[in-house]
C-alpha cells in the first residue's frame, strides 16, 4: 500500500490540474460572463422583458451550482482537487486557474457578438455548446490525491457527505453568510454589463469591448492577488474584506458613470469603470477558495468548495432577475448596479467577523506547530489564521 504524503506536493501534477481548472473556469464562468450579449436578442425574439430574460442566466447559474449539475460537476472538483495539490503556493495556483474566466471572456465576448451577427442567437448558442464539450478531457486530468489529513472512513450519512457539519464552525458560518450576500451582486455584471453598455448608447462591438476590458482586468488581478496572498504579508480574511469592498465600489462605479453617448463613441467612462470592476472582482475571486483549507482543513476542502458555490448561486439566483426588474421599472441599469453593490458591501462587512480580519491591540505569538492543513485556523484565543505554509507570517495582534 502506497503511504500517503505528509502534505500537498506543492507542484508536480498539480500544475496539470491547474491547467485543467483554467480551462474549466474559462468554459464555464467565462462563457456565462459573455452570455449577456445574447440577452437583447432573446428578449426581442420572445418579446419578453429584461427581468424575464435575466432568469436565463440566473437559472443557469443556480441550477449548475446549487443542484450540482452542468458546469458544477467539473468546476467544484477541479477547484477542490487543485487546493489539495498546493500549500505554500495555493492561492497563486487558484488565482492562475481562475484567470481562465477573464481570458475566455476576452476571446468569447467579440466572438459571441460575431456569431450572433452571423448565425443568430440559435446558431451562436449551438456553437457555444459544442465548445463546452472540451470540459470532458479536462475532467480526465483531475487525478485524485490522498493526503495524511484525509478522513479515515467515508461519510456515513448524506448530511456528512454534503459537508453540512461545516456550518457548526463559527468561522465558516460567518464566511458562508458573507459569501452568499456577495453572490447577490457579484454576478450581475456577468449578465448585465453588456446590456448596460448597449443602453448607454454603445453598439454591439462597443459593448463587447466593455466586457473584454473587464475580463482583462479580472484575469490580471487574479494572478497578482494570488501571489500577494501567498506572501503572507496580509492575513487572508483581511484581504477578503478589502477586495470584497473594492468589488462593491467597482459595481457602484459602473452604475454611476455618465451616458456613453453615440453608438460610434468608445464610452471611456464606462470602459474605465468596467476595468476598475474587473480588477477588484478578479482580486477577490481567488481569495474565496484559497481561504477554505484554513477554515475547514484540507480533508474538507472539496465539500467546502461545493457549499461555497451553492451559497453564491443562491445570491446569483436573486441578483440578475432583481437587476432586470429594476431596469424594467427605471429604464436603465444604473439603479440595478447601485442596489447590487449594496449586497457586495454588506457581505464584505460580515467578513469582518472572521479571525484576523481586523487589526487588534496586542501582539500574539504564532503557535509552536502551525496547523494550516488541518482546519484548526478558527477564531480560538491565541491562534492566528495562517497563510498556508508560512509560519513566519502569522504574527498579528489580538485583545
Amino acid at each position: 500500500m502506497t503511504p500517503k504524503p505528509a502534505g500537498p506536493p506543492d507542484g508536480g501534477w498539480g500544475w496539470v490540474v491547474a491547467a485543467a481548472a483554467f480551462a474549466v473556469n474559462g468554459l464555464s464562468y467565462g462563457l456565462l460572463r459573455s452570455l449577456g450579449l445574447a440577452l437583447p436578442d432573446l428578449a426581442e425574439h420572445f418579446e419578453r422583458s429584461a427581468q424575464d430574460t435575466a432568469w436565463v442566466s440566473a437559472l443557469a447559474l443556480a441550477v449548475q451550482q446549487a443542484a450540482s449539475s452542468g458546469w458544477a460537476l467539473v468546476f467544484a472538483p477541479a477547484l477542490g482537487t487543485l487546493s489539495r495539490y498546493f500549500s505554500r503556493r495555493r492561492v497563486l495556483a487558484v488565482g492562475l486557474a481562475l484567470t481562465g474566466n477573464g481570458a475566455s471572456s476576452l476571446l468569447l465576448a467579440p466572438a459571441l457578438q460575431f456569431l450572433l451577427d452571423t448565425f443568430g442567437w440559435r446558431g451562436a448558442l449551438l456553437l457555444l455548446g459544442a465548445v463546452t464539450l472540451h470540459l470532458t478531457p479536462c475532467g480526465a486530468l483531475l487525478r485524485p490525491l490522498a493526503l495524511s489529513g484525509d478522513p479515515l472512513a467515508p461519510p456515513r450519512t448524506p448530511l456528512a457527505a454534503l459537508g453540512l457539519g461545516l456550518f457548526r464552525r463559527r468561522a465558516f458560518s460567518i464566511f458562508a453568510l458573507g459569501t452568499a450576500l456577495i453572490g447577490g451582486g457579484y454576478f450581475v455584471p456577468y449578465v448585465h454589463l453588456g446590456p448596460h453598455a448597449l443602453d448607454q448608447g454603445m453598439g454591439g462591438y462597443g459593448a463587447a469591448l466593455v466586457v473584454a476590458v473587464a475580463a482583462v482586468g479580472d484575469a490580471s488581478a487574479r494572478l497578482v492577488s494570488g501571489w500577494l496572498a501567498d506572501q503572507g504579508w496580509v492575513p487572508l480574511p483581511r484581504l477578503l474584506v478589502v477586495f470584497g469592498s473594492l468589488t462593491g465600489l467597482g459595481v457602484l462605479a459602473v452604475g454611476l458613470v455618465p451616458t456613453a453617448g453615440t453608438e460610434e463613441g468608445w464610452g471611456a467612462p464606462l470602459l474605465a469603470a468596467a476595468g476598475a470592476y474587473g480588477l477588484s472582482a478578479g482580486s477577490y475571486a481567488p481569495l474565496v477558495f484559497g481561504v477554505l483549507p484554513g477554515l475547514v482543513g484540507i480533508g474538507g476542502v472539496v465539500q467546502a468548495t461545493g457549499l461555497v458555490m451553492m451559497l453564491m448561486s443562491l445570491g446569483g439566483l436573486l441578483g440578475p432577475p432583481l437587476s432586470g426588474f429594476l431596469r424594467d421599472k427605471t429604464g436603465d441599469f444604473s439603479t440595478s448596479f447601485l442596489v447590487c453593490s449594496s449586497f457586495i458591501l454588506s457581505g464584505s462587512f460580515i467578513y469582518m467577523g472572521l479571525p484576523r480580519a481586523l487589526p487588534t491591540c496586542r501582539p500574539v505569538s504564532p503557535p509552536a506547530t502551525p496547523p494550516p492543513e488541518r482546519g484548526e485556523l478558527l477564531p480560538v484565543a491565541q491562534v492566528s489564521l495562517l497563510s498556508a505554509g508560512r509560519a513566519d507570517s502569522s504574527r498579528d495582534t489580538a485583545c
